[in-house]
């Protein structure tokens, strides 16, 4: 359940002070689902040494699961996939793109900014992915712009909705991600960040994300 990548990835999380645990008054996230815990991504593009080993970790991924010849461009979705984008394509020495959430102007390429040619294959880069929603919107962005995607990238994926898998398999996209919250939670037991009751409640809430969110007042989504 957990990969060397990923307990590398919750170790940096957790230095750069990323990730937020909170059981007793849990965050209501941008779904309305009530969560003990919190991730902050954004804050990787403060640490030069964080990010530089992030991006590495990122581009061994791409690497190993999409090919070393299979991208002619990395499109980062607005606001948070930008700068995942920039640092990717600069490793990779690939044109950078960035994919507005909501069309701006007319044509085919109204929601992407840079240069993308017909049939570019495009490797799709955001922050995190919690349900995978926001991914659809960005991969029919690239579609309708004549661009190809069929992989996306992330640093943190949840890993608790099964969702996120499947409504992106749904329409011909695999997701790739550094680490989840079983990454946080192994590493947040050998560190001691969290008491055994702190514990308990993350994983309580990793099990059933869903009862666990009805119970502490937010919502439950089917």
């Amino acid at each position: 359940m957990t990969s060397a990548f990923g307990r590398t990835t919750a170790k940096i999380l957790m230095e750069i002070g990323a990730v937020h645990f909170r059981p007793q008054d849990p965050f209501i996230l941008t779904s309305g689902r009530a969560s003990p815990v919190y991730i902050d991504c954004r804050k990787v593009i403060s640490f030069p040494r964080a990010r530089r080993k992030i991006i590495e970790m990122m581009g061994d991924i791409v690497e190993q699961e999409i090919g070393f010849e299979s991208i002619d461009a990395v499109a980062g979705g607005e606001t948070a996939g930008i700068p995942y984008a920039a640092w990717l394509a600069e490793r990779f020495a690939l044109p950078m793109l960035y994919i507005r959430k909501k069309p701006k102007g007319f044509g085919r390429g109204a929601q992407i900014e840079g240069e993308m040619a017909t049939g570019c294959r495009c490797l799709l880069v955001e922050d995190l992915a919690t349900d995978g929603g926001s991914k659809l919107n960005f991969i029919e962005a690239i579609r309708t712009a004549e661009g190809k995607v069929s992989d996306a990238m992330v640093v943190f994926h949840y890993g608790i909705f099964p969702q996120s898998i499947s409504s992106l398999a749904a329409v011909g996209v695999r997701l790739h991600g550094l680490a989840t919250w079983w990454d946080v939670l192994a590493t947040a037991e050998e560190t001691k960040r969290l008491d055994s009751a702190g514990i308990a409640a993350v994983r309580a809430f990793l099990d059933d994300p869903e009862g666990w969110s009805k119970a502490h007042g937010g919502k439950a989504h089917k």
